[in-house]
């Protein structure tokens, strides 16, 4: 029976020390995450800042006063002040303002 005794022991502690082996490397996996998060954290805060910038207006954007120019216009050529040819030409540089 003496050899029954001895089994025992070796055998608690082959199961604790394999169960630390076990933790050890999973805290050892743990630190290795913990680590590339550090380094991915400190990537992103070396990059520039990106920030919003909203889109440049039309080119063609319509104002109120290049509308009111047109109907002011239209007007004088319906009452006959202008000539087609001067309206068109006057139309033409209110357009081409901007």
């Amino acid at each position: 029976m003496p050899l029954g005794r001895r089994r025992r022991p070796l055998m608690r502690a082959a199961a604790v020390g394999g169960t630390a082996y076990v933790a050890g490397k999973h805290a050892q996996q743990g630190a290795q995450r913990e680590a590339d998060q550090d380094e991915q954290i400190a990537e992103l805060q070396q990059r520039p800042e990106t920030t919003y910038s909203p889109p440049p207006p039309a080119a063609h954007q319509w104002t109120d006063d290049r509308v009111a120019a047109l109907t002011r216009l239209k007007g004088l050529l319906d009452d006959g002040v202008l000539t087609q040819e001067e309206f068109d030409t006057e139309k033409q540089k209110i357009l081409q303002s901007g």
